[in-house]
């Protein structure tokens, strides 16, 4: 299998294992990863972390030869294939984090969208370069680009295929943090700050950050009232409030 899943702990980790070819995404390949979050998404786990093996690349994107030739059909069932699976994550039950350990291009760099945090290496590189192949995005990433860093830089990032360095990714907003070695260790440590709080209010809380892109002002406060009404009515809420009031680390039990 070149896509790796394991458990350690309270945590999944799932490992693009290709470093041959720089961990480039095939069809196949797509398909392990779908039927990798399927399997994780069913382990008692408090994140997923995803890299990608050796030290030179994330994801370097898709297998340009595999997309040559292709029908019509063919083409847009891949491109299909691609936003279903990477979409997984949006819908995935517990947060996912993008380890970055080298480049993340094209379909890697989509993937890293998906997740919910990225943590990079300061040997990280990243880019959309699609359009100097005379196409375009197809896994997500002319959607949710825009989202993560708004809408001007990411149109002179898929007009212009450039690639970007990691301190400018993370002061657009591309990345949430830079580690200066070890990009797994980096990520486990910010897995480590949020997985001690309550699945529950962690849940309400991405599904209420993740529908404001498709709201309006007035509805997403509306879903916000009611998620926030439903973390009202869990014990860990209840486990939460009691201990603030005694001064004490509260005990979550995910109920």
């Amino acid at each position: 299998m070149t896509v790796k899943l394991t458990q350690e702990g309270q945590y999944a980790f799932l490992t693009l294992d290709r470093p041959e070819v720089l961990n480039a995404l095939s069809f196949d390949i797509i398909k392990q990863i779908s039927q990798a979050l399927d399997r994780a998404a069913q382990w008692d786990i408090r994140a997923l972390i995803i890299t990608g093996a050796g030290d030179k690349a994330f994801c370097a994107g898709a297998d340009i030869k595999e997309l040559m030739g292709r029908s019509l059909q063919a083409q847009k069932e891949g491109a299909e294939l691609g936003q279903a699976t990477f979409a997984k994550l949006d819908r995935f039950p517990v947060p996912s984090i993008a380890a970055i350990n080298g480049y993340a291009f094209g379909g890697g760099l989509e993937l890293a969208l998906a997740c919910t945090f990225r943590v990079a290496s300061k040997g990280a590189r990243f880019g959309l370069p699609e359009v100097k192949l005379g196409l375009i995005p197809g896994y997500g990433g002319t959607q949710r680009l825009p989202r993560l860093i708004g809408e001007a830089q990411a149109m002179e990032l898929i007009l212009t295929g450039r690639t970007v360095k990691p301190e400018q990714a993370l002061q657009m907003g591309l990345v949430n943090q830079l580690v200066d070695d070890d990009v797994l260790a980096g990520a486990i440590a910010l897995a480590d700050q949020f997985s001690v709080y309550s699945k529950l209010a962690i849940g309400f809380a991405r599904e209420a950050v993740q529908r404001a892109h498709s709201s309006h002002l007035s509805d997403g406060l509306r879903l916000e009232a009611d998620l926030s009404t439903l973390a009202y009515r869990t014990e860990d809420a209840d486990e939460g409030m009691r201990a603030f009031v005694e001064k004490r680390n509260p005990q979550f039990k995910d109920r």
